[in-house]
């Protein structure tokens, strides 16, 4: 096994199984193309690198060997390399990446002209209709150019599409590796939730003590991010409702901000998507608020905790699929198994996810999934118990 193997799925599963060729052309960021195909392998994708002269020039194919754990490609042998990865055939590779791509190259793809390794396999994937991704770098008067916006133009009406570039500092920069994945991982989803509209709801409560002080759950807020950006490469539409957060919200979603139970309970007459998700930490109870702040130099302070509302059940009329979360800490799987099925059946939901949180980690988690149908156990990244999720939901909604 090469060593490049270890890392293979280390970020998810999403690209296991798809064969992604990556065509490097002569621009300066090729540099960044070592760390590309790492990160595309980390997602589980196979990778094949096929370099231009101009390329090789900049990189070694050996660094790009190492990276991919495979035979860069740097000339058309015998072997008809760019059939045999892009001809129409059934195990045809799944898609091409030109990463950098210069202005050069663009015209040449443009025009259908084959004079490198990565011009001849543009012109075979686009003639098999295979999903082509291109990624500009290049001086920005070269890029204004309008030979090169033609070209650029010409190429989108036959299907390839754009990522980036960047303009910065009079330059079209190259999109950066995080931009390049996520768009590979959208263009090689499964595409099962085109059409439907998916809200996830995250994050913690802070129920107030007073007018500074709060009570709250210990939660990130990653399992809701991580579902609601696996949704949206599925095609979904996208809401994501947060609370207290301290995992990171990509820019690219769309988001509403509550506080509390109540400023959550007060949103739900919106709700009127195909499914909805809570991996939220949601407070059961509420101390009876104070007005102004309680003094500090208070021995005891004695709180009256409230029980809150439910918003499992105010949501079931509100969505075709409804799926809950359910944290315990140190149960049996059995015990923990009853609970979930008792919080199912209780609440209406179609679909309950179980763990145990001394099972939960940084990125990683062991759970259950239930459905009135069955159980499946899941023990890896957070992502993966996404995308294991997000099937669940595809397969109710069928």
């Amino acid at each position: 096994m090469h060593p490049s193997e270890a890392i293979r799925c280390a970020k998810g599963i999403e690209l296991e199984g798809k064969r992604v060729v990556l065509g490097i052309t002569g621009s300066i960021a090729a540099v960044e193309s070592f760390e590309l195909v790492r990160e595309l392998m980390r997602h589980g994708a196979e990778v094949t690198v096929v370099m231009s002269p101009e390329a090789v020039r900049l990189v070694t194919p050996a660094a790009m060997e190492f990276a991919s754990g495979r035979k860069v490609i740097t000339e058309l042998t015998g072997a008809v390399e760019h059939v045999a990865l892009f001809g129409d055939y059934p195990d045809k590779a799944d898609l091409l990446l030109v990463a950098p791509c210069t202005a050069n190259t663009i015209s040449k793809m443009a025009l259908g002209i084959d004079d490198t390794p990565v011009t001849t396999m543009a012109t075979v994937a686009i003639g098999s209709r295979v999903p082509v991704l291109v990624a500009p770098a290049m001086h920005l008067s070269m890029y204004e150019n309008p030979a090169v916006k033609e070209n650029v133009a010409r190429l989108e009406t036959m299907g390839v599409r754009f990522i980036g570039p960047v303009f910065k500092d009079k330059k079209a920069r190259v999109a950066t590796n995080e931009e390049i994945v996520e768009r590979v991982l959208t263009a090689l989803g499964p595409h099962d939730l085109v059409g439907l509209r998916v809200l996830v709801i995250g994050g913690s409560t802070e129920e107030p003590i007073d007018e500074v002080r709060v009570v709250s759950n210990a939660g990130t807020g990653e399992s809701a991010v991580l579902l609601a950006v696996a949704a949206s490469r599925r095609g979904a539409d996208v809401e994501l409702w947060t609370g207290r957060m301290s995992y990171p919200v990509p820019t690219t979603l769309r988001r509403r901000g509550f506080r509390t139970v109540g400023d959550l309970m007060d949103m739900l007459g919106s709700v009127d998507h195909d499914a909805v998700i809570v991996p939220a930490s949601l407070s059961d109870f509420a101390p009876k608020a104070k007005k102004g702040k309680v003094s500090s130099g208070n021995k005891d302070i004695r709180l009256v905790l409230c029980p809150l509302p439910k918003v499992l059940p105010a949501l079931r009329s509100r969505t075709k699929v409804l799926v809950g979360y359910k944290a315990e800490v140190g149960v049996p799987r059995a015990e923990l198994v009853r609970r979930a099925r008792s919080r199912l059946s209780e609440h209406g939901l179609d679909i309950i996810v179980a763990n145990d949180l001394r099972d939960v980690g940084a990125g990683r988690t062991k759970a259950l999934i239930i459905t009135p149908d069955g159980e499946l156990d899941v023990d890896g990244s957070k992502s993966v118990l996404a995308e294991r999720v997000l099937d669940a939901v595809v397969k109710v909604l069928r």
